[in-house]
């Protein structure tokens, strides 16, 4: 983005979309990560099983979910209907080398059963079975190649159901008999690790933001770390694709007697560039009472601590267009002053002094007061389902990532008390360096172990599958993913628990149909217990050179949680053009109960989101409509002008979004007229609380907010017009 100067839970989806478990779920579990093989010698067997997708051919009752035969928790149980024959089943996510059976059974167990093997799910072998099953905790020692495995109940001991405390699958994944990618090590040149005894530190990130301070579309990449303890007279300024973040489980475990500084002395005082770059999990005691983070898209910050106040714009006040807080603590004031929009989640503020055009928070103690239009807040108590971001930290001596837990309804920081939550050694992730395959990266996922990709530029010239539940992949210092060749970048299954985070995918020359992919087409198994998140990753076509993609993000699987992302087809930079960065849409949901927090789309050819799933949810979004539209003929939607930034499909029965805003800037024809910024059916259980468009400066107008309601905007006095409710 370059501005000109301008100062509850919805009911479930339908059966039709829900095939197999129909789980009512009272509160979010979390599933323990499934234990992989850490190093090329250690190929004992791992629980495979547990935070699967799993299916079953009948549910007592809604308290008994086939899913709490695979959530790790001894206490919750399955239970089928009383007849015979019955059967529970388990998509491991991929290929296995099965081993090892345990049932838990409750006091209504099996007699008779079978375990059942299956590559295809389709095609099924006997692994074993018996008619004198004795219940209690059977552990069954089994061999076999599997993806699914399937207990198919024969006979009952009981004139009940069957019922399973825990059905537990253990074996290895990938090819056993094949070379093992070893786990862990170290994290290669460009991560910076410092502790309070390292010598010149402050001439060490001095240099490396010299190096990145106007390198926007650069190669460089850097995450500078820092254990615990506490560092005086630290001012770290932040450049591009940069990364600054404590070591500590907690931010404060980490302590900067000074500052963490983003300003756009590069850009003569505008901010409005100062994109790609983060700051996590750092306690800050500002130099002179108040911290400076003077961004705009693609720079969060997460999971800090500031002792003082925040002021979110540069030197100057010039223009600022962000940007994007979570679960962090800021003692005193927030000045946006010249921000033109912000979100701010799950957190705690002393006070905030101002509001330009969309302030919105959710679950943020200290927010102020609803009050969209004047001033222009949009304030939720709480967020309705939220997981923080995974991050490495350091236990003693050693490496982990810590995986927070779902939180519902949050309200302040995660951070208090113990924080909840899972850690995973380093030695379960494959430490992604440059110069590595795609293969490779997908081979070490079928062998069971996590990603970790070290700051760099990644090419690849397949898709990178992700389609075992739980696994974490997790980028230090903005990692990029480009596909040479048209393929998708990554895909993720239909699989429960799937965590992607801190990385930017770059559309490469030739156009890929979609760059992320959340789930195959059709996906329809319910991960509400255990949602796939994604967080802090970007999508970037053009800018950096030619690219091209038709869709940016589609989000298949239901439940999935979209946490901060900025999907932008470049307006600026190398390869920029209404056809040489061609990308018509930006965020396709097909997915049921989808809820997007923090969600930045911009610059797209034609829909820059579409919403086709039920029960979709966005808190926060920012847009701005494609600058260079040559005329008002290339954006004509059939007898609509222009194509709606936000669009909810006709078939859509239930929708709902806050704080959400759209702006034109047609400065190749500002004669172009956009009909709307929003469109959606009008029906009882579709909802908009607080929309707004704005002409910047007048390079084009709106005639109506959302679908024929909402003033137009007129004039160049960039005056937002705005719809406080609708329908």
């Amino acid at each position: 983005m370059y501005a000109p100067p301008v100062l509850r839970r919805p009911a479930r989806s339908s059966p039709g979309r829900r095939t197999g478990v129909l789980a009512v779920v009272v509160g979010l579990v979390i599933s323990l990560l499934a234990f992989v093989p850490a190093t090329p010698a250690s190929a004992a067997p791992s629980l495979l099983s547990q935070g699967g997708t799993v299916t079953s051919s009948s549910e007592e009752n809604a308290g008994t979910p086939a899913t709490s035969a695979v959530d790790g928790n001894d206490g919750t149980r399955w239970s089928s209907a009383f007849s015979d024959p019955q059967w529970i089943k388990v998509d491991l996510g991929s290929s296995a080398s099965v081993s090892q059976i345990v049932l838990k059974w409750e006091a209504a167990y099996a007699t008779g059963y079978r375990i059942e093997f299956s590559t295809d799910n389709n095609t099924w072998t006997t692994a074993y079975s018996t008619t004198g099953g004795p219940g209690g905790t059977e552990t069954l020692n089994v061999s076999g190649n599997a993806r699914y495995v399937r207990l198919a109940g024969t006979a009952r001991a009981t004139p009940y159901g069957y019922s399973l405390w825990e059905f537990q699958v253990f074996g290895t994944t990938g090819d056993p008999g094949g070379p093992q990618i070893p786990g862990g090590g170290d994290l290669g040149p460009n991560v910076l690790v410092f502790d309070p005894s390292t010598p010149g530190i402050q001439a060490k990130v001095d240099e490396i933001f010299k190096q990145q301070e106007s390198a926007q579309f650069g190669n460089g990449r850097y995450a500078l770390l820092f254990k615990p303890g506490t560092y005086d007279n630290i001012n770290a300024q932040l450049g591009f694709y940069t990364s600054i973040a404590g070591l500590g489980l907690k931010p404060d475990d980490t302590t900067f007697n000074g500052d963490v500084t983003v300003d756009a002395g590069w850009f003569n005082g505008n901010a409005t560039q100062n994109f790609w770059r983060s700051a996590e999990n750092l306690a800050l005691n500002p130099v002179n009472g108040t911290d400076r983070w003077a961004v705009s898209q693609a720079a969060p910050f997460r999971r800090m601590h500031v002792k003082g106040g925040l002021n979110l714009a540069p030197d100057g006040y010039g223009w600022a267009s962000g940007g994007y807080i979570a679960d962090s603590k800021i003692d005193g004031q927030v000045g946006p002053y010249s921000q033109q929009q912000w979100y701010t989640r799950d957190s705690s503020v002393g006070g905030w002094t101002n509001g330009v055009w969309n302030m919105t928070f959710s679950g943020v103690e200290g927010a102020p007061a609803q009050s969209f239009p004047d001033p222009p807040y949009t304030t939720l108590d709480t967020t309705p389902v939220s997981r923080e971001k995974p991050f490495l930290y350091l236990d003693g001596s050693e490496y982990k990532v810590f995986v927070p837990a779902v939180r519902t309804n949050a309200r302040g920081v995660s951070w208090t008390g113990t924080p909840q939550g899972e850690s995973i050694p380093l030695s379960q992730f494959y430490v992604v360096k440059p110069g590595a395959t795609a293969q490779t990266i997908n081979a070490a996922v079928q062998q069971g172990l996590h990603l970790l990709f070290t700051p760099g530029v990644y090419h690849v010239d397949r898709t990178i599958d992700i389609d075992r539940a739980n696994t974490v992949v997790l980028g230090l210092g903005l990692a990029t993913i480009i596909p040479d060749n048209g393929v998708t970048a990554i895909k993720v299954g239909d699989v429960d628990g799937v965590k992607l985070a801190g990385l930017l995918i770059d559309a490469g020359p030739q156009n890929s149909s979609v760059l992320l992919q959340v789930g195959p087409e059709g996906a329809s198994a319910d991960h509400s217990a255990n949602p796939t998140t994604v967080q802090d990753v970007f999508i970037r076509i053009g800018g950096a050179g030619a690219g091209k993609a038709t869709t940016s993000m589609v989000i298949n699987n239901d439940d999935t949680i979209v946490d901060h992302t900025w999907i932008w087809r470049a307006d600026h930079g190398d390869g920029v053009g209404w056809e040489t960065n061609r990308a018509d849409y930006g965020l396709r949901v097909d997915g049921d109960d989808v809820l997007a927090t923090g969600l930045f789309v911009e610059h797209f050819n034609k829909y820059d989101v579409q919403w086709n799933g039920e029960n979709g949810r966005t808190i926060f979004f920012q847009n701005e409509k494609a600058y260079d539209a040559p005329n008002q003929a290339a954006v004509q939607n059939g007898t609509v002008k222009g194509y709606a930034a936000y669009k909810v499909a006709d078939s859509v029965a239930h929708h709902e979004g806050w704080g959400l805003g759209s702006y034109c800037y047609f400065n190749v024809d500002p004669t172009i007229r956009q009909d709307h910024g929003f469109e959606a059916p009008v029906k009882t259980g579709v909802k908009f609380h607080d929309l707004l468009v704005v002409s910047l400066g007048g390079q084009g107008q709106y005639e109506h907010v959302i679908n024929s309601t909402g003033s137009p905007t007129s004039g160049t006095s960039t005056v937002p017009s705005t719809v406080v409710s609708f329908p």
